[in-house]
């Protein structure tokens, strides 16, 4: 049986939130050998619409075209999962487009938005009382503009009962693989993100900046560049040490520079990377917790739990139990 997937798209929309998700879900029907999601561009009318990067899209289909106050033709079927994409146009969509996307999504089984398209679901009223997150540099607007949806700023995606929310731009991507997962299985969803050249679909709770590029838009100077080199082969032995002489000052002078321009010690830092490159071997891997904490230059399995726990709020046997490999040798999951 098809999975009927529809986005909505209007003039100025961001083009990756648009195209990222429809190949994500294109990928999967590849991958399955079957056209499994049955993918649908929808416009106020159907034809031309430019995004805002001024590439053209051709939308087949109308937003108006399958609310419950129109009659669907014959050859057309509902709704399954109905996504709103982001951009600076949502905010010029007038009150009509909004009822029709309110009527639209009281038929489908699932309601999602990529970045800024939380802000048309929001109008509609379906947000309402909900944890939801957008683009990080919209959350504030959505917060003020509407007090009764709870914002987490810093979340990639959110679900909450059948509505989907994700962050800007290639989270969207992230948000779809999601879905894919839950029609299928994380495999598959690792499939199609190894067919896109992409991280093995990152959790929804994972920030929207990794901690390489927070560090990179901190620093300056010197320290810049060593941050740098560091993101280039973050598993590499390095020490505190052995990078303060490498920028030619003193320990103690290294240690304020990090304090002053990034609010945590080289070691601390240090450990942040090691511990997303564990996250990302937890979920791509079946290797033991002993062998990843020794790859990642952590110590040992019980050094890796507690710091993964630590930081990250679960134990690396749930969040691989949940993000992981699906069938991967149970033995192996937290093996020590």
């Amino acid at each position: 049986m098809s999975h009927t997937v529809d986005l909505f798209v209007y003039p100025n929309c961001q083009l990756l939130d648009a195209s990222g998700p429809w190949q994500v879900f294109a990928s999967a029907n590849t991958l399955l050998g079957r056209r499994h999601y049955d993918l649908r561009l929808n416009a106020i009318e159907p034809g031309e619409v430019t995004s805002n990067g001024g590439m053209t899209l051709v939308a087949t289909h109308a937003l108006s075209a399958f609310a419950s106050t129109s009659r669907p033709s014959a050859t057309t079927s509902p709704t399954d999962t109905l996504l709103v994409a982001g951009g600076h146009g949502v905010h010029d969509l007038d009150d009509r487009v909004i009822r029709m996307l309110a009527e639209r999504a009281v038929s489908a089984s699932r309601v999602g938005s990529i970045c800024t398209g939380a802000f048309a679901l929001a109008r509609t009223g379906l947000l309402d009382g909900r944890c939801v997150t957008t683009h990080w540099r919209q959350a504030e607007r959505l917060a003020r503009e509407f007090p009764k949806i709870h914002v987490a700023a810093d979340a990639l995606y959110r679900q909450s009962g059948n509505l989907y929310t994700s962050a800007g731009v290639t989270a969207g991507m992230d948000l779809a693989l999601a879905l894919v997962a839950q029609d299928h299985d994380h495999r598959l969803a690792g499939e199609v993100a190894r067919e896109l050249v992409m991280f093995l679909h990152r959790p929804g709770d994972q920030a929207q900046f990794s901690e390489g590029l927070r560090c990179q838009l901190a620093s300056h100077g010197r320290l810049r560049t060593l941050i740098d080199r560091v993101l280039n082969d973050p598993l590499a032995d390095w020490n505190s040490e052995g990078l303060a002489e490498s920028i030619a000052v003193t320990p103690r002078h290294f240690q304020r520079l990090f304090r002053q321009q990034l609010q945590m010690t080289p070691f601390e830092f240090l450990t942040r990377l090691r511990l997303e490159s564990a996250r990302r071997l937890l979920a791509e891997s079946d290797a033991s917790l002993t062998r990843i904490a020794e790859h990642c230059r952590i110590g040992g399995a019980e050094q890796l739990r507690r710091q993964f726990q630590r930081r990250y709020g679960l134990a690396p046997s749930a969040y691989r139990a949940r993000f992981g490999l699906a069938g991967a040798n149970p033995e192996t999951r937290d093996a020590s």
